[in-house]
């Protein structure tokens, strides 16, 4: 279980993954070898990983999606362990609803994105269907979330 420390520490590494441990722990008024064990330990335990976030556009990859996939009966976690191995899907996840399955997906444009499809995803035994939502644009997105209130820099 996070105790309070971890999560003021997790709050201010969601807005600056790079913030020195100094930093964090002179404004928690703790020491910097507390805040490096608790963030090693998170780390650890796979609680919680530090990651360059970058807009897929900036990138190259152009054509992003939601898929929800039909998956036959009793095949859910098979089909999901395939579908998870793919480059192009960022995000997976079993869901209660019309589909199984859905999926973020990104692809370098729309040709790329029609091969993921026909040549890949659909390809995979036991998917019955799948229906595309292409994202027109992005309005939020964010990976600061969590029961922990943003930083006190972060409110200015």
């Amino acid at each position: 279980m996070l105790d309070d420390l971890d999560r003021e520490i997790i709050s201010f590494l969601q807005y600056d993954g790079r913030m020195p441990f100094t930093q964090i722990a002179a404004e928690l008024g703790t020491t910097e070898g507390t805040v490096r064990r608790r963030v090693k330990q998170l780390a650890d335990d796979g609680i919680m990983q530090i990651v360059a976030i970058v807009e897929p556009q900036d990138m190259g990859w152009e054509e992003a999606a939601m898929i929800g996939i039909s998956v036959k009966a009793n095949l859910i976690s098979s089909v999901a362990e395939e579908i998870a191995k793919l480059p192009e899907v960022a995000y997976l996840f079993q869901a209660a609803g019309e589909f199984e399955l859905v999926a973020e997906v990104f692809c370098k444009d729309r040709e790329h994105f029609v091969a993921f499809l026909n040549e890949k995803l659909q390809q995979i035994p036991g998917i019955e269907r799948t229906q595309s939502f292409m994202i027109l644009k992005m309005h939020k997105l964010s990976y600061r979330w969590g029961e922990a209130e943003p930083p006190e820099f972060a409110r200015k």
